[in-house]
């Protein structure tokens, strides 16, 4: 059986989980991180002590993205990993540009959500926002022309995005209007998986 170690709360962790789910995979969660802390065992699995791992038949991978790459090469057939390279980098690009998504809303998620409100950093919550907003616009555009960021149909490039950008939905700030941003969040709560993995309490 599939092993994924990692607290759900992760973002990395929701988007391996998440796929997980939409693949129907069997596989045995196990919290590591944060509270649930890391023993000797997982860092010899992960030396960057970092979330997630997993373990597939003897075969162990970190790096979120890349298991996500994994488990759809592996197990995702045509509908998640494209034979089409063109296809499919298409996909891998939103995957990588979703580090700069990470790192707009990460600090607005630290500050709001794990900072008390008297220790924020006002400067820093208001230039995160804002660059969050700016990013917005550029996900607007191309989900303006296409239904989802891996194309015409929901694939692994949506994923790491959608789990940052469920965050962006859920934090309360204010936020510009974006239409077609909106149109694919919406589309995404009306997938199982993403409601019960992604979509859980901010924490």
């Amino acid at each position: 059986m599939l092993t994924i170690w990692g607290r759900l709360n992760s973002h990395n962790v929701k988007k391996v989980v998440w796929l997980a789910e939409e693949m129907g995979l069997a596989y045995d969660r196990r919290d590591v991180g944060g509270a649930f802390g890391m023993d000797e065992a997982y860092r010899a699995l992960n030396p960057n002590a970092l979330i997630p791992t997993i373990e597939d038949d003897g075969f162990v991978l970190w790096e979120s993205n890349a298991i996500l790459r994994y488990l759809a090469g592996t197990r995702g057939g045509e509908a998640f990993y494209p034979v089409d390279a063109r296809v499919r980098a298409l996909a891998d690009r939103w995957m990588d540009w979703n580090f700069t998504w990470a790192d707009a809303i990460r600090p607005i998620f630290f500050q709001l959500v794990r900072t008390a409100p008297e220790a924020r950093d006002a400067a820093l919550l208001e230039r995160s926002v804002a660059r969050a907003a700016s990013l917005s616009a550029i996900l607007d555009d191309v989900l303006g022309r296409q239904d989802w960021l891996s194309g015409d149909a929901f694939g692994i490039g949506d994923i790491p995005v959608a789990a940052y950008a469920n965050t962006w939905f859920q934090l309360p700030v204010e936020r510009p209007s974006r239409p077609n941003l909106e149109r694919w969040y919406a589309a995404l709560r009306e997938r199982a998986p993403f409601r019960d993995v992604v979509m859980i309490p901010l924490s």
